[in-house]
């Protein structure tokens, strides 16, 4: 049994290519994390929080086999909207704070969008014949899930700096 630097005895190897010297660790790598603690918390309690709304939204519109998943492609495309949004104020608006970010875009955000689930419902409508749907729906979520992004920025500046779009 080989044993990691950090984490102990390894019971089968974690990544072949990588050896014990590939990860060398110190005293500041571990205090960088203990210091981190914090904001890992908040991310956990976002990602909770997110991902309890986005299986709520799907139960609460669910899709026969083949069909389009409506409720994961207005998840993405609503979470891509805010998270826009959000990185328009925490950029440009807000002043800096610790938690904003990663509790909301992280966590929240990052819990409430499913791109996993995007891909697994991708590939069931490829497996079942579903070209035309599937190929629809890969494309579309990515084309309005990006333009939402753009969309939820401009909404912000039109609504932080009113009389001032484009500038």
């Amino acid at each position: 049994m080989d044993a990691h630097p950090v984490h102990g005895p390894v019971h089968g190897p974690v990544d072949p290519d990588v050896t014990p010297d590939d990860v060398e660790t110190s005293a500041v790598d571990h205090a960088l994390v203990r210091d981190r603690l914090d904001v890992l918390g908040v991310i956990a309690l976002g990602g909770a929080l997110g991902a309890a709304a986005r299986y709520l939204a799907g139960e609460a519109w669910p899709h026969p086999p083949g069909a389009v998943p409506w409720a994961t492609l207005g998840i993405n495309v609503t979470g891509s909207f805010l998270l826009g949004l959000l990185m328009f104020y925490v950029s440009d608006v807000w002043p800096p704070r610790r938690y904003v970010r990663p509790f909301l875009g992280v966590g929240v955000l990052g819990g409430f969008t499913t791109f996993s689930a995007y891909a697994l419902e991708t590939r069931a409508l490829l497996a079942g014949g579903h070209l035309g749907a599937a190929l629809a729906y890969l494309v579309g979520t990515l084309v309005l899930a990006l333009g939402a992004v753009v969309a939820g920025a401009v909404v912000g500046r039109v609504v932080a700096r009113p009389g001032r779009v484009g500038s």
